[in-house]
């Protein structure tokens, strides 16, 4: 699933691309995976522009004036900029239609991806019960504490909580783990206040080299707009047979669902 270092590089990358582009048409193939009728959609949207690029935890967000397109990518959502003559794809579920015969068109083979339009500029600091981001300057130790305190779950799983801090995955809370020398399973109310501010330095160094490097091109994931993610070349334990550091086996369990990786050696249980 794209995390917020892809989510980031796909953003500035459509940003670059199709800013002030005009919608001249929208056709949606796969009617589930928006918000109303697909005729209501693209009569929405038609003639808007798309004028501002943000995003909050692993939504796009696409200011057009007086509406805003909220996407949201899932397990295997990616944009693509084609010319109309393009073959279409099987996976190709809503196309944009630009200017200069162009189209932006979401390719989802899994049909996770969503697409919402809301009246405005939503308010992005209550967007959809997301916690802070994780370069929030209010997010800090003491908050991360507060919340550890009161659960009995790993701390992976409360890393993954996006209603606590906004946009990690399960590559990244892995390495955000390693970094900070801790067990992706160690219950949260075993954690310090110092560990917690490891955990969180540990986790804006992780973000920031990983939307560096463009993110992280594991298993099927790539921007499809031009980028290749790098990251995956400086993960310390994810999907590795052996510890970055020790060079020791990794050891994976199952958290959440999830896959985890950790190293026996130079993670602790506390």
């Amino acid at each position: 699933m794209p995390e917020l270092p892809e989510v980031e590089t796909v953003l500035r990358t459509l940003e670059d691309r199709i800013k002030g582009e005009e919608i001249l048409g929208v056709t949606v193939r796969y009617p589930k995976m928006i918000d109303r009728s697909p005729k209501a959609f693209e009569a929405a949207l038609l003639h808007h522009v798309f004028n501002t690029f943000e995003r909050r935890g692993k939504y796009l967000i696409f200011g057009m004036g007086d509406i805003t397109l909220v996407s949201h990518l899932r397990m295997e959502g990616k944009y693509y900029i084609l010319p109309d003559e393009a073959p279409l794809d099987r996976h190709t579920h809503v196309i944009f239609q630009l200017k200069n015969k162009r189209q932006l068109r979401y390719h989802d083979t899994r049909k996770f991806g969503t697409m919402e339009l809301i009246k405005g500029k939503p308010d992005l600091m209550q967007f959809h019960g997301l916690g802070p981001e994780p370069f929030d300057p209010d997010l800090d130790a003491e908050y991360l504490y507060s919340i550890c305190r009161c659960r009995r779950v790993p701390i992976k799983t409360l890393l993954l909580d996006q209603s606590v801090i906004a946009g990690i995955g399960n590559i990244y809370a892995d390495e955000i783990c390693f970094a900070a020398k801790i067990r992706p399973g160690v219950s949260c109310q075993r954690i310090s206040r110092k560990k917690c501010a490891e955990i969180l330095e540990a986790t804006r160094t992780i973000l920031q080299e990983a939307i560096r490097c463009g993110g992280t091109t594991i298993r099927s994931y790539t921007s499809s707009l031009g980028v290749t993610g790098r990251f995956q070349l400086q993960c310390m334990i994810h999907s590795r047979k052996d510890c970055g550091v020790c060079h020791g086996p990794a050891k994976t369990r199952r958290i959440g669902g999830r896959t985890s990786y950790y190293c026996p050696v130079c993670q602790k249980s506390i």
